[in-house]
């Protein structure tokens, strides 16, 4: 063989080492970063070609039909299964976490479809993050469900959902860890607050009451209201409403068409009802980080609460990622504490729990 032979032969050597350390091949251990949501589910990878993270995100749903030509059952999970079957498709984690035996099966099944179609190997560091909720039989079956797929066989570990969405806010990422700070992380199907001091979680806060899930029906009521009960929406609509047109920066009044029962269409304009759904919300945040959380938190840990403070408030979470919201929270937290706060968030708040996690998969990926 000649010299010019061998040459492309180390070459090609070399360049299949690195298609092997980019997609996980061989020995290589893939840091993965999940947040299994209660609307969406994302899941941070990195990409194949070696050009940075790859990012899956996708409604946490499940539909099932029967397959015409050879009656077996098929699956769709999805934006696909929320489209085409609307009727019956399935959304297992509306609660947060899969509560009992059956909404535990649907999501090992929604997760297992999910990784398959998007080729995630097997051989990877596994973080993904977990609610603050007082549910150890829920987080024992999404530890079950994580664990039970089949990523993960060098590692599967869990950290808090607020810490994971902190992490990309800071421009320091992981080396946050070491900070001492709060997080609101404004969710779905919980509000949760907490101060981290080293990644310890000091008096955690969660309630179910202040969501947006809440924010959604208020604004299928209010719609109703606005539109003299012309018009009702469901709550996918809703969330659609409040995803597309809220903003706190400068709402535009929009409007839809819906077809009436008996034929024809009705064309309405929505002018205050999304924005007055997220205005009350805005105020409830602030309520509870304001006056209850804060308070317990300078009740039992003084010094922290002082240290808190004087770093900006990290907000994360889907409804996090409306426009304006961190400036608005952080003006009304300055009126209710009559002191300078100030707020961040990272780029994307909705992605930002699976980025954290990916970060610190990558880090503990590194001592394996």
């Amino acid at each position: 063989m000649s010299d010019t032979e061998d040459g492309a032969g180390d070459a090609a050597d070399t360049d299949d080492q690195a298609d092997a350390d980019a997609t996980g091949s061989d020995d290589t251990v893939v840091p993965v970063g999940v947040k299994l949501g209660s609307t969406r589910t994302v899941i941070v990878y990195p990409s194949p070609d070696g050009e940075g993270p790859e990012t899956v995100r996708t409604l946490t749903c499940l539909a099932t039909y029967e397959d015409v030509l050879t009656g077996e059952e098929r699956i769709l999970y999805g934006e696909e299964a929320a489209t085409e079957y609307p009727d019956t498709v399935e959304f297992m984690l509306r609660s947060g976490l899969p509560e009992d035996e059956e909404s535990a099966g649907s999501a090992a099944t929604f997760f297992t479809e999910l990784l398959k179609s998007n080729d995630i190997p097997e051989n990877s560091a596994v973080v993904y993050a977990i609610p603050t909720i007082d549910n150890d039989a829920g987080l024992a079956n999404l530890e079950a469900v994580v664990e039970g797929s089949h990523i993960g066989e060098e590692l599967v570990r869990s950290y808090p959902e607020s810490l994971c969405g902190a992490l990309p806010a800071f421009e320091n990422g992981l080396g946050a860890i070491d900070d001492i700070f709060v997080t609101v992380n404004m969710g779905s199907t919980n509000l949760e607050v907490c101060a981290y001091r080293r990644g310890e979680q000091l008096v955690p806060l969660s309630t179910g009451s202040i969501t947006g899930n809440e924010v959604d029906r208020r604004i299928a009521n209010y719609v109703e209201e606005e539109t003299q009960g012309r018009v009702n929406i469901d709550l996918t609509t809703a969330r659609e409403y409040k995803e597309e047109h809220a903003d706190f920066e400068g709402f535009d009044p929009f409007t839809d068409v819906i077809q009436q029962p008996g034929g024809g269409s009705h064309e309405f304009t929505i002018e205050h009802s999304v924005m007055d759904a997220c205005d009350e919300y805005v105020d409830e945040v602030v309520d509870e980080v304001a006056n209850s959380f804060l308070p317990d938190l300078a009740n039992s840990y003084m010094k922290v609460y002082q240290l808190a403070l004087d770093q900006p408030i990290v907000l994360t979470g889907g409804m996090a990622s409306l426009p304006g919201i961190t400036e608005e929270i952080e003006r009304r937290l300055t009126d209710e504490l009559q002191r300078d706060v100030e707020t961040t968030r990272a780029d994307r708040p909705d992605l930002a729990a699976a980025e954290g996690a990916h970060e610190i998969a990558a880090h503990l990926s590194k001592e394996l």
